[in-house]
């Protein structure tokens, strides 16, 4: 993703900053990555919405062919407006999570959207509601390693999925409720290594291989998602040939063993978004800290963009690669870049210890504008109205050069209208 700076500057003095820019044809680009993935007969792809739910990317989706994977109401019912087909025959969306919350439940119903349960105690759920249709499980196979140590995707410290030793008695519940599961599912995270995410991928398979008997009615098997993307080296990404033989070695595997065809799914959300989108942001201040008689200190480039924009550097230190537009070379220098919240965690230059890490940039100014690198994935996905702050605008960059707007800035209104006086109860 190469944005050109003369862009750049002219989007900032017409929008403002910060302010979100999407790339088109590295979304794309990243599509056809996974589709060669699931070329293979019987395999196919989602998206997990949660990394970018932006009505603009669903629809890119939706035009390429790749499901939805959904972990909430609004979710599943975002991808319906975005032109994703409801229904389960085939389960274009799915509905992924270990609890029903808010309109879920109702979602699920009103749509005939597969659940794909995390608990067992959603069959419960389900059959009170008087569902009686097809289910997915996700399964916590007893292992995973998310891209860092909070994200735990599997394994016995892991809230996800149903434990797989309890599947048996899952199985069993799920028959007396008159429900049909059609789909096995989980997600172990990416690792920190590819060796370790396809080594995983193959034992997690084989796994399912070994569940298929308690399961007669299963059409279905996800490996979830985890394809990591490279934040520091863009230049060193996945080798995509080994993943798709080994997706379609599963899959021959698992048909095998059922003596029927199962399709086997995959559900990358990271892999997709993560280098499409970059935050950009003004420089407001450059100031120093000094704290012995040597002077020495740290250096602070203070931006308009905070962790409302972009929370992950500070909720677990992930590491953003930072440029200074329209400036290379020459003389370089050390900087924390921290945002203008009131909060002293708005940095974004810190490790997972918490500690400040200064960034070697070129010589930063007041003025300058910023590009943080790689933040399309958990990005606008989870900024927030902390300290009142409204939302940046996202932008979107086709490669004839036009830029559409495709989320504005919030206002002051946009925050404050779901702010009502209504009575809940009244004293007797």
């Amino acid at each position: 993703m190469n944005l050109d700076p003369s862009l750049l500057r002219s989007l900032a003095e017409k929008v403002g900053t910060p302010f979100w820019i999407y790339d088109a044809s590295v979304l794309r680009q990243r599509i056809a990555d996974i589709r060669f993935l699931t070329s293979a007969e019987g395999v196919q792809a989602r998206f997990a919405m949660k990394a970018c739910p932006s009505t603009k990317v669903l629809r890119t989706m939706q035009e390429h062919g790749i499901w939805i994977d959904a972990v909430s109401g609004n979710e599943v019912l975002r991808a319906l407006h975005a032109g994703h087909a409801a229904g389960n025959r085939p389960p274009v969306v799915c509905f992924t999570a270990d609890v029903f919350r808010d309109n879920a439940l109702q979602v699920v119903l009103e749509n005939g959207i597969l659940p794909n349960i995390g608990s067992p105690g959603m069959i419960a759920d389900l059959s009170r509601a008087g569902y009686r249709g097809p289910i997915s499980i996700r399964v916590n196979p007893g292992f995973g390693h998310g891209h860092v140590n909070s994200c735990d995707t599997g394994g016995p410290s892991s809230k996800h999925g149903i434990w797989f030793h309890d599947l048996e008695t899952t199985a069993r519940a799920a028959q007396s409720a008159g429900l049909q599961v059609v789909m096995l599912h989980a997600h172990i995270g990416s690792g920190p290594q590819f060796e370790e995410l396809h080594e995983n991928l193959g034992k997690l398979a084989a796994e399912f291989a070994q569940l298929l008997p308690l399961f007669p009615s299963l059409e279905a098997v996800s490996l979830g998602g985890g394809i990591p993307h490279n934040y520091r080296d863009p230049s060193k990404q996945i080798p995509l040939e080994p993943l798709r033989a080994l997706f379609t070695q599963c899959r021959e595997n698992l048909c095998a063993v059922a003596g029927r065809p199962i399709r086997l799914e995959i559900e990358p959300g990271r892999y997709y978004v993560a280098p499409s989108c970059s935050l950009i942001t003004r420089v407001a201040d450059v100031k120093a800290t000094r704290t012995n008689e040597k002077g020495q200190g740290v250096t602070f480039a203070m931006v308009d963009a905070g962790f409302v924009d972009l929370v992950r550097p500070a909720m677990y230190g992930s590491y953003h690669r930072i440029e200074v537009v329209g400036k290379e070379g020459g003389a370089e220098s050390d900087y924390v870049v921290a945002g203008p919240l009131c909060e002293s965690g708005d940095v974004f230059t810190r490790d997972e210890a918490e500690l400040l890490v200064p960034r070697r940039l070129p010589q930063v100014e007041t003025g300058d504008l910023l590009s943080i690198r790689d933040a399309g994935a958990y990005g606008a996905a989870m900024s927030s109205n902390y300290n009142s702050v409204g939302k940046a605008p996202q932008l979107w960059l086709e490669p004839d050069g036009s830029v559409e707007m495709i989320s504005r800035r919030e206002s002051l209104e946009d925050l404050l209208k779901a702010e009502v006086s209504q009575p809940v109860l009244r004293e007797a």
